[in-house]
């Protein structure tokens, strides 16, 4: 028999879940910050994520664009420098 969870207990179980990995404790920080701001910031979630260590104004889909190009031009390059090696070893080997 399987066993039942009512709603009361999935959303108790998961305030525990986040009291148990520190997100009601950084949460509750956060909202105390800027409940105490003297001025009331123009964007309140722009707030939370500087105040919560998100980086603002980055563009993540072009970072992701250039990160896999990046990754494109290292294995080319790599491939380069072992083709390179190769070539390096067999003028040796006939040099000797």
């Amino acid at each position: 028999m399987s066993t039942y969870q009512t709603p009361d207990s999935k959303k108790e179980e998961f305030r525990k879940y986040l009291e148990k990995s520190g997100v009601i404790d950084a949460l509750t920080k956060v909202l105390v910050g800027l409940y105490e701001e003297p001025e009331r910031p123009p964007n309140a979630v722009d707030y939370i994520k500087r105040y919560m260590g998100a980086p603002t104004g980055v563009d993540v889909e072009a970072l992701r664009v250039e990160n896999e190009e990046l990754k494109k031009e290292v294995a080319e390059l790599r491939a380069t420098q072992e083709e390179m090696s190769q070539r390096l070893r067999e003028v040796e080997e006939a040099d000797s």
